[in-house]
């Protein structure tokens, strides 16, 4: 029988797979080609937060500030490494803290100059210089818009860009909580009117800062007043469509065990439903938009 050459094909190892290149979208980091790695990123529309985060320099010591775990989804979600968050409400600083926790930048603007001086102080100087800037300004006057864009100008000198890459927006809920007593404070407007009025110019100037195609959030509850539901979370995503936002999603967000520990007055209020002929909440929104 006649012999014929062949040549025997290399042996192929198993293991050995050929690394594929990371696939991103120009607004975060998550690389679609490992997105069964991502099981942490919430994409559906109910979040279910046990408790709230105290990591990573968290505390719940001012009324109304939204839990850290949002600020994580978030960033993760609508922000890449070194992005600049600007937060018209700034409170406690929740947002900015976690932006230095992730590798984010921030710029907050606060109404009260007592609230805006203790915030500083959870950042270090260094800090304050290349991460976080906190401002003290009406977010709804053109005043505060211009002390932001000097912020944005000089944060963003490195990278040539000078608009934000990610809008927070967690104003008061109406006047539900009383937080200053300025005129400029949204939770002291005569009327639920008058609060959607001044809350489309804080969300005006966060449309004009933010960068075209990236995204705002927007988080906020409803309130029960005069025997009646006001949708102030439908209310105020209508100012933000006015401005020419589009929606994205609206997410439900139970507020079981995020909030301070009502003791007996939760008793009062399950009273108050059952006579008055209303649901208690245990939910708020975090509705999310685009700059289109």
């Amino acid at each position: 029988m006649k012999r014929t050459n062949t040549k025997l094909k290399p042996a192929v190892k198993p293991d050995l797979q050929i690394a594929k290149p990371t696939k991103t979208v120009k607004y975060n980091d998550i690389d679609l080609n490992a997105w069964r790695d991502y099981e942490h990123v919430k994409t559906d529309t109910l979040w279910e937060f046990p408790t709230r985060s105290r990591e990573g320099g968290h505390s719940n010591e001012y009324h109304g500030n939204f839990i850290p775990q949002i600020a994580q989804q978030l960033y993760e979600r609508f922000t890449k490494k070194g992005d600049i968050v600007l937060d018209l409400f700034f409170g406690s600083g929740t947002s900015g803290i976690e932006a230095v926790n992730m590798g984010r930048r921030c710029i907050g603007v606060e109404l009260k100059q007592e609230q805006a001086e203790h915030v500083e102080q959870k950042f270090t100087p260094e800090q304050r210089v290349t991460d976080v800037r906190t401002i003290c300004a009406d977010s709804a006057s053109i005043e505060g818009k211009e002390k932001v864009q000097e912020a944005l100008d000089i944060l963003g000198k490195e990278s040539g860009k000078d608009k934000a890459q990610l809008l927070i927006l967690h104003p008061p809920y109406d006047d539900i909580i009383k937080f200053s007593d300025k005129k400029e404070d949204l939770s002291n407007c005569a009327s639920t009117e008058d609060f959607y009025e001044l809350f489309g110019k804080v969300a005006k100037n966060g449309y004009d800062l933010l960068e075209k195609g990236r995204y705002a959030a927007l988080i906020i509850g409803d309130k029960y007043a005069n025997s009646q539901h006001i949708p102030l979370g439908f209310g105020c995503m209508a100012k933000m469509n006015e401005l020419g936002f589009i929606t994205k999603a609206i997410i439900i967000k139970d507020m079981q065990g995020n909030e301070r520990a009502k003791g007996k007055t939760a008793n009062l209020w399950r009273y108050r439903a059952l006579a008055g002929g209303f649901y208690i909440f245990k939910h708020e929104y975090v509705m999310l938009f685009q700059k289109v």
